[in-house]
């Protein structure tokens, strides 16, 4: 629970600051990786437990550091200077609502 309460505060203080630091030209957006293939999960997702979890995954894989790093690159560009506010998630569309 505290975990889930700690995320949405981060939301929330991501579209906050968005919204203040707007008129100064900054831009401010979060982003939520879903399973990211790291060093980390690949020690502790393995096999039947893992093929389970990439079964729900729309897109069939897990997702991988390029694929996070990528959307943060977008971002920055000066080209994308009128996004702000928004929570992405990167989870290869396991999140579906």
């Amino acid at each position: 629970m505290a975990y889930s309460a700690a995320k949405a505060a981060e939301l929330g203080f991501a579209r906050a600051l968005a919204r203040e630091l707007g008129p100064n030209g900054v831009t401010v957006n979060a982003v939520a990786p879903g399973f990211i293939e790291t060093d980390i999960s690949g020690g502790a997702l393995t096999g039947e437990r893992k093929a389970q979890l990439v079964a729900q995954i729309p897109v069939g894989r897990g997702g991988n550091v390029n694929d996070v790093a990528d959307l943060i690159t977008f971002l920055c560009r000066e080209e994308s200077g009128y996004i702000t506010g928004v929570t992405y998630d990167v989870n290869g569309g396991a999140h579906i609502h």
